[in-house]
């Protein structure tokens, strides 16, 4: 457990003889404080014991998100009618049907999942072992889940019952871990008791986090002051367990992390980048963040065409010299598209093959994580190793995908491995492109979503003129048609993403009218 005295960067300063705390307390109160204990090492692990139950990071079926098992609502089923007020849904696949308006299959709220994820950000644990003792099955199964967490790879989680009791017996031979996580349902006199003898056998650097029944600010004071790290009451959720060990061990001084969104198509010719370049652009400029666009297709990218940029250097530069690849050099590498977005663009050009590792992958994108709050990843439709990497350790995941049965396999197979490798986190965002092609049978937008278990996030109209102007010109969809749905629908899947609503336009005034030059 952490030291009485000294600088604490978790220290919540709390006084068990604050004002506002109760005096009826004041007999397990006044029991006497741990003494203090110094490390060099708060991070020194050591080996679990043999008798310990060593589990391995288990696989759990993701429960159904209530956006998933909820019936449709208006705003989806009114998003996808045809222009004459009919349902696409209901039409003979084999029927031409006219082109489908503006579908922004989008719900009012986001995901409740990843807007919690989205609020402790990326930190990750360092190598350290994790002990923890429960006394209910259903903590159990949660910890075991937490432990599955992308966030805590590279931490050996052990779970055992007994609860605090048992930790205090099992650490009387043997010595104690980096983190210790007991739960207990005994009243306070008795939590207080306990936990001292557990801090008699606890070595230096181990700190403690304690799951227990009393919602009780008195309590949560006196176990902070007795050097308790951090004080847990149920119902709690995997996502509240890995927030709260990561930010044990969250540096103060490491450097900011933006969000990585990765765009990738279920099949070649779906579109996954044109909509990623316009995504980043609308979060750039409609909701004013600034963001990183970099595209990973080496050979044959489309993101210099699509923004009229010709750097010479990119993406590829970075990616053969990641180890040299700092601050300086990356705002040489980067094309500056907007005031707001950079680009870092692939060579587009068969010269060489590249060959390049997976750890170089994720050392460059991770440091190019710092440069803007929002990263956009362009991926090519390939599946190597670094691809999966990044498919499943991004913040968000758009699978790109058309109307057909080819694009629902591989959306599919994408689907049900992001959801076995992230149980914690919130299903890939589904966006159905080039909807409503003429006389091309398709499957029902409905259909494609209840396959794969997702409602899709947006589906975009056959619009060859508006999309094919705008890369003929070099140009994004809000440049050439401001006013079109689809731009519309991915202004709409860029708030999503972003979890941010734009700035409100500051109209003109009266008297700015009335006072206008001529």
């Amino acid at each position: 457990m952490k030291p009485q005295t000294g600088l604490d960067p978790f220290d919540m300063q709390f006084d068990a003889d604050d004002e506002f705390a109760p005096q009826a307390d004041e007999a397990w109160r006044a029991a006497p404080a741990l003494s203090p204990r110094v490390s060099d090492d708060p991070f020194a692990d050591f080996p679990p014991a043999q008798d310990l139950d060593i589990r391995e990071p288990m696989g759990y079926e993701r429960e159904r998100s209530p956006r998933e098992v909820q019936a449709p609502d208006p705003v989806a089923q009114a998003a996808v009618r045809d222009v004459d007020g009919g349902d696409p849904l209901a039409d003979d696949l084999h029927q031409p049907t006219p082109p489908p308006r503006y579908e922004p299959i989008a719900n009012p709220v986001h995901e409740m999942i990843a807007e919690a994820e989205a609020a402790f950000g990326e930190t990750t644990l360092p190598r350290i072992t994790i002990h923890v003792f429960c006394t209910t099955p259903e903590t159990a199964d949660l910890a075991e889940r937490a432990a599955a967490d992308r966030r805590m790879e590279r931490a050996v989680v052990v779970v055992r019952m007994g609860g605090l009791a048992q930790a205090c017996e099992v650490y009387q031979n043997q010595p104690t871990p980096s983190l210790v996580m007991v739960e207990s349902a005994d009243p306070a006199p008795q939590l207080i008791a306990q936990l001292d003898r557990l801090a008699e056998v606890c070595d230096p650097g181990t700190k403690v986090v304690v799951v227990g029944a009393a919602n009780d600010i008195a309590l949560y004071r006196e176990l902070m002051r007795r050097g308790v790290s951090e004080y847990m009451v149920p119902p709690l959720s995997p996502l509240q367990m890995v927030r709260t060990v990561t930010s044990l061990y969250a540096d103060p001084s490491a450097p900011f992390v933006g969000r990585q969104i990765a765009f990738c198509g279920a099949k070649g010719g779906a579109g996954a980048s044109t909509i990623a370049h316009n995504v980043a652009y609308s979060i750039t400029e409609r909701l004013h963040s600034g963001a990183v666009l970099v595209d990973l297709d080496l050979a044959f990218g489309t993101a210099g065409l699509d923004f009229n940029q010709d750097p010479l250097q990119g993406v590829a530069d970075a990616l053969s010299q990641p180890d040299r690849l700092d601050q300086v050099l990356m705002d040489r590498m980067m094309a500056r598209c907007t005031e707001r977005l950079s680009l870092f663009a692939a060579p587009a050009t068969l010269d060489q093959d590249y060959d390049i590792s997976a750890e170089a992958y994720e050392e460059v994108t991770q440091k190019i994580r710092s440069a803007a709050p929002f990263v956009v990843l362009d991926l090519p439709h390939i599946w190597t190793a670094w691809t999966r990497k990044i498919l499943l350790s991004s913040d968000d995941l758009v699978i790109v995908a058309t109307p057909d049965l080819a694009s629902l396999r591989n959306a599919k197979n994408m689907v049900d491995l992001v959801r076995r490798a992230r149980p914690n986190d919130a299903p890939p965002r589904l966006v159905l492109n080039q909807v409503g092609v003429p006389g091309r049978p398709e499957i029902p937008v409905k259909d494609f979503g209840e396959a794969l278990g997702l409602t899709p996030s947006l589906a975009l109209p056959w619009d060859p003129k508006l999309f094919g102007q705008a890369a003929n010109n070099g140009q994004m969809l809000a440049e050439v048609g401001p006013k079109a749905r689809a731009t519309e629908g991915l202004d709409v899947l860029a708030q999503q993403i972003a979890r941010r609503e734009p700035p409100p336009t500051q109209k003109a005034s009266l008297f700015s009218s009335l006072f206008k030059r001529k």
